[in-house]
């Protein structure tokens, strides 16, 4: 007989269920009506005025009053709200910052509004409800649940909570799963990084752990510490954890590893989460990519991402994206975020419904030689390379060598192996014939010989965390990028000697 907790669970999944595929089946329209109602909630706003938001009635009168804007050009609007005022970019003053890694403008403080902050918490809540729907399985609710996250530990900012996004989340977990969730409020609390994944292992060995979820590289982490302390595989040590719920990162160059870590295959769930907003997340098991959040307080609009750097690149919506194009995702949000470019590249992978892969960023890429190399391809050429063999990869990151000390330049690709392969050269070959194949544009640079095949430079173990520790974003959501048109991660690699 099912339990309580476990049969409320599917008839919650079922009422979602329903309500998910209303508006999905209707994407046109809800996202129609979302742009309507954003624009008349902020019309009294600062920007709103500045903007003529009340003159505006179809998406070309917003193109025509509106640019596309990064943080940095949208700073002047957040500062004034991070002083204090109200009605800037959204009514009122928004309840929390969430304080992110910024570039030059250093730390970046993404409002969160009473309108926005539900969105990210139905997300989540719906991709575990989903996914019940779909499988039937909900046994893992009665289970222990672990999050890998920031601290919950909030500031006050001029009247404004201010904290990670996955730290303020932590103040929204459902008291239904409150008994069910780890690690403890006060090791949650831990700000060393390190620290608090032993004090994470501490708690959670004696427990019966059903659910773990972070981002892949830090539940890594905490695996390796598993395993290390008891000697055996994960899935071993907790016989019931059948579900991982992951975001942040591609999933697919871990894939081996968690399973050699795991000892076994376990159920997953994508999810598509940022500051900025709870975009979307896996909703079919068997289908590749994330459904879009068409019904969540934000308007999406697209641009081809080959022409996103032209005078006036078109800004398209949902209703003329195409197919395996990679776009620039642009959103603008009832926490008061306009035509925003959040960094995200992504790639329809399905239009009935809308379902996106995160294909990489818009700033991290390779176009040394005008290659136009892109965070997804990297990670299919590695995952191609090595199908079909034992090379279990832990991290890696691809920048170009402009100036060798001899021969063409070359793409050096730093990869941390968990054991590393007896012929390197060999990979390096398969990566590159992978390369060639997916990029027209890199092809042609080495049969031109403009450049020449790929070159690997293997990290020490715990090379890439030693890195990340060295510039204080060990943990949390931070990550490694993919890929970089400068040699500034390499050359700290190398400055560090984490590489053999």
């Amino acid at each position: 007989m099912l339990a309580l907790k476990p049969l409320l669970a599917k008839l919650f999944a079922k009422r979602v269920k329903t309500s998910v595929l209303k508006w999905s089946n209707k994407p046109v329209e809800t996202q129609n009506k979302v742009f309507l109602k954003l624009i008349e909630e902020a019309s009294h706003t600062e920007f709103g005025k500045d903007h003529d938001f009340k003159s505006i009635k179809t998406h070309q009168d917003f193109i025509d009053r509106v640019p596309i804007r990064d943080y940095e050009a949208l700073k002047p609007y957040v500062d004034r709200v991070v002083a204090g005022e109200e009605n800037i970019l959204w009514k009122g003053k928004p309840l929390y910052f969430a304080k992110t890694s910024g570039t030059t403008s250093g730390a970046k403080y993404i409002p969160l509004t009473k309108e926005s902050m539900p969105t990210h918490v139905e997300a989540a809540r719906n991709a575990i409800l989903m996914y019940i729907a779909e499988t039937g399985n909900s046994a893992f609710v009665d289970g222990k649940m672990i999050f890998l996250q920031g601290s919950p530990i909030l500031e006050d900012k001029n009247g404004v909570q201010l904290g990670r996004l996955s730290g303020i989340v932590a103040h929204y977990v459902p008291k239904y799963l409150q008994k069910n969730r780890m690690p403890s409020w006060e090791t949650n609390c831990i700000d060393d990084w390190e620290t608090k994944v032993e004090a994470i292992v501490e708690e959670t060995l004696p427990e019966d752990m059903t659910v773990i979820s972070g981002i892949p590289s830090w539940v890594q982490m905490y695996f390796e510490k598993i395993q290390s302390k008891t000697g055996q595989k994960v899935g071993d040590v907790f016989k019931n954890f059948n579900l991982f719920i992951f975001g942040g990162v591609n999933y697919e160059p871990y894939r081996s590893k968690f399973e050699n870590l795991i000892g076994r295959k376990v159920d997953s769930i994508e999810l598509y989460p940022a500051s900025e907003g709870f975009f979307a997340y896996q909703d079919k098991q068997d289908e590749k990519g994330m459904l879009l959040q068409l019904n969540s307080g934000m308007f999406y609009e697209f641009i081809e991402a080959d022409t996103f750097f032209d005078k006036n690149p078109k800004r398209i919506t949902i209703e003329h994206v195409k197919l395996g194009v990679n776009y620039v995702m642009i959103v603008s949000t009832n926490a008061g975020l306009w035509a925003y470019n959040i960094g995200d590249t992504v790639e329809f992978t399905s239009i009935k419904p809308y379902r996106v892969i995160v294909s990489g960023r818009i700033k991290h890429f390779i176009s040394a030689f005008g290659e136009h190399v892109i965070g997804k391809e990297v990670e299919y050429a590695l995952r191609d390379a090595t199908a079909s063999t034992q090379i279990s990869v832990s991290e890696f990151t691809v920048a170009p060598q402009i100036n060798p000390e001899s021969g063409l330049p070359f793409h050096e690709w730093f990869i941390e192996f968990e054991d590393e392969p007896d012929n390197i050269s060999a990979l390096a070959q398969r990566i590159d014939a992978s390369m060639q194949q997916q990029n027209s544009y890199y092809y042609d640079l080495i049969i031109g010989k403009v450049l020449q095949p790929i070159q690997i430079t293997v990290v020490k173990k715990n090379g890439f965390q030693d890195y990340m520790k060295s510039i204080g974003k060990l943990g949390g959501q931070n990550k490694i990028p993919r890929l970089s048109n400068d040699r500034k991660i390499a050359d700290a690699l190398y400055t560090q000697k984490l590489t053999k």
